[in-house]
């Protein structure tokens, strides 16, 4: 007999695919509030493997309209907060202002949360993709209290930046100063006549230094002193003042000049660089964690290197620590080889997916009774251990792969293995086409395989590139999410352990738009 056509009851109870993925393979559709939260928690409008920059602008767009703006605004909200995303937040706020005013401007304030999305907004706006072509009435007030809330210190330490410069922004909100100050201020940064005397201190400080750099420099960002600086002494102090994130960045920068020569100038950036208030407050993604510490120049003392290490045990310690067996599978296909952020001129990350799916694996294994099962076409054979640390693991997973995706591989081989087991993650990108066939995914009836045995067990797939279709679909026993920060381990911490029936979107949409 034909076992296609007179398939078991089992496989004839479960759900047909009803669309395609971006290889071409049968895949499940997700709802619009589904595909607008997978987009905003990983999208960055720039080219992936699969799709154009300008392809994910109008998709997004298009799924925003099919959502309420409601919904939207708990997107960005939680885009920005949690997903700690900065080029989608900005988009959805743009289109806030148009398809409902009024939640844009309550909103406004707690996604428009620093001054580099505040000039993403703006360039959004005067791009025309939302309908406007200027700052109208309403985006012209939302800058105008955005400015207004901020001091002028941080007004002059933020206003690093082009396209636009905190001075075209200026221009075109025209903010009315409520100082002498502020007025000074705001000629300075846009070109305009200005008192030189009422210009503020930390601004005068910066003038002077730049008339004498080799005298000691202002408190200012790194961003603004370093084309200025020369000398080891200089560097280290700068080194001495630079934000966490500036430090994290420009590690092999004080390594080139000198800094950590002096075993003082070693012990004080290491000590910064796994300082928890500064690393909460940096808003760090792992992988950003990841992609310095595989970029580090050999120069950089061990103190310094261990510092990033323990820097990323406290990033990830939203890593779930669960009862039971655990399948982590991260994707290793020729896909997966993508900058996890796209592509973009100039500014393409080296950071790519594979690097974020062998992060997770390897973090869930140092806290878990856990197997990495990485897979491409099948399986792929490679020994991890526990005892080292994730960065060390997570590197070596990145460091294999290739070839075709078939994403019911791991569960393929587990259920060859009559495999006991209490939750399996699979981490990729969803465009599983090898074993491609009609009907139910391949994905989708070897988990009814492995959940017939274990019935209790649960499945999530964590996509970590923009997409609008899923392997598997939601149920009481599986969890599609997407992103790569480290409030995903929150969402699967809670799904495993049954804490919440709440799927991605459900918590989503409990964002409180108030508080």
């Amino acid at each position: 007999m034909n076992k296609n056509l007179f398939a078991s009851t089992r496989r004839a109870a479960l759900p047909a695919t009803q669309t395609v993925n971006a290889a071409g393979a049968p895949a499940y559709a997700t709802s619009a509030e589904h595909a607008l939260a997978q987009y905003a928690a990983t999208g960055c409008l720039t080219q992936t493997y699969y799709a154009s920059a300008e392809l994910q602008l109008e998709t997004v767009l298009s799924l925003a309209a099919a959502c309420s703006p409601r919904f939207v605004a708990q997107v960005a909200l939680w885009s920005r907060g949690k997903g700690h995303m900065k080029d989608l937040p900005a988009l959805l706020m743009a289109y806030l202002t148009v398809a409902d005013p009024a939640l844009a401007e309550r909103v406004f304030h707690r996604v428009i949360d620093d001054l580099k999305l505040l000039r993403n907004f703006v360039q959004v706006v005067r791009s025309g993709v939302v309908a406007r072509r200027s700052l109208a009435s309403l985006p012209k007030r939302l800058v105008q209290a955005a400015l207004a809330r901020r001091s002028v210190d941080e007004l002059f330490r933020g206003s690093v930046g082009q396209d636009p410069s905190l001075g075209d922004v200026i221009k075109l909100a025209h903010p009315r100063p409520d100082t002498r100050e502020r007025a000074a201020l705001y000629g300075y940064l846009t070109g305009r006549p200005y008192d030189v005397a009422a210009l503020p201190e930390l601004v005068q400080a910066y003038e002077a230094w730049l008339r004498q750099p080799h005298e000691a420099a202002p408190p200012l960002p790194f961003t603004l002193l370093a084309s200025q600086v020369s000398g080891r002494a200089a560097w280290s102090q700068i080194a001495q003042r630079a934000s966490w994130t500036e430090t994290r960045m420009n590690l092999n920068t004080f390594a080139r000049h000198g800094v950590f020569e002096s075993r003082s100038m070693v012990q004080m950036v290491a000590a910064k660089l796994w300082d928890r208030a500064a690393i909460e407050r940096a808003r760090v993604l792992p992988y950003q964690l990841l992609t310095t510490y595989k970029h580090l120049d050999p120069s950089v003392p061990a103190a310094v290197v261990q510092a990033l290490e323990a820097a990323m045990e406290i990033a990830l310690e939203n890593v779930p620590c669960l009862d039971g067996k655990v399948y982590v599978c991260p994707d290793v296909s020729g896909s997966m080889s993508q900058p996890v952020t796209g592509h973009r001129p100039g500014a393409t990350t080296k950071a790519r997916c594979i690097d974020v799916a062998g992060l997770v694996a390897a973090a869930m294994l140092r806290v878990c009774d856990a197997e990495v099962l990485p897979f491409e076409h099948g399986v792929v054979e490679l020994a991890l251990s526990a005892r080292q640390s994730v960065l060390e693991n997570a590197a070596k997973l990145a460091s294999v792969g290739g070839g075709g995706t078939c994403i019911s591989a791991p569960l393929s081989k587990l259920n060859a293995s009559k495999a006991r087991g209490a939750l399996v993650v699979l981490v990729s990108d969803n465009e599983s086409w090898v074993g491609a066939r009609s009907g139910a995914t391949p994905l989708m009836l070897e988990w009814a395989e492995f959940r017939r045995r274990n019935p209790g067990a649960k499945l999530v797939c964590l996509d970590v590139v923009p997409n609008r279709t899923t392997q598997a679909v939601d149920d009481d026993s599986v969890l599609n999410i997407g992103g790569f920060s480290d409030v995903v381990f929150e969402l699967i911490a809670g799904f495993a352990k049954g804490r919440s029936r709440d799927h991605w979107v459900d918590t989503i949409a409990k964002t409180d738009l108030d508080n």
